[in-house]
C-alpha cells in the first residue's frame, strides 16, 4: 500500500446501504482504511524546502496538483499531509495550500 499508509488503521463496514454492493462481490463486509491522522512537519524542516503556494478552487483536487506539480498525481497524499488536511474535502475554496518543493526533500521528511 505504499509509505503513506503505514501504521494506518481499518474499519468494517457491514452498513446495509451497501447490501446490494456485498452481494455483487460475495462479502458481508468491506475493510476500509480509516482517515490518516498526519504527524506535524516542524518549523525548521518547514524551511527546509521551497513552498509553491496554491489557491484551492472549484477543480481543484490533490491528485490534479500532484500531477501538475510532481508529475504523479499518486503523489497526492504528500500535499495533504504536509497542509495537515488529509481529504480534498477538509481544503476549502480560497484556502492556500502548499506545495513541498523539492518533492525529494519531502519525501524524506514524511520517512522519518
Amino acid at each position: 500500500m505504499g509509505i503513506r499508509n503505514n501504521g494506518r488503521s481499518t474499519k468494517s463496514n457491514s452498513n446495509e446501504a451497501y447490501e446490494e454492493l456485498f452481494e455483487s462481490r460475495n462479502v458481508k463486509q468491506i475493510e476500509h482504511l480509516r482517515t490518516p491522522k498526519f504527524s506535524p512537519i516542524s518549523l525548521a524542516d518547514r524551511y527546509s524546502l521551497v513552498n509553491e503556494h496554491h489557491v484551492w478552487t472549484t477543480s481543484d483536487r490533490y491528485w490534479k496538483l500532484a500531477s501538475k506539480y510532481y508529475g504523479d498525481g499518486g503523489l497526492w497524499w504528500l500535499i495533504a499531509w504536509y497542509n495537515q488536511k488529509p481529504t480534498d474535502a477538509h481544503v476549502n475554496i480560497g484556502d492556500s495550500l502548499a506545495i513541498p518543493l523539492p518533492l525529494s526533500r519531502a519525501l524524506t521528511l514524511f520517512r522519518r
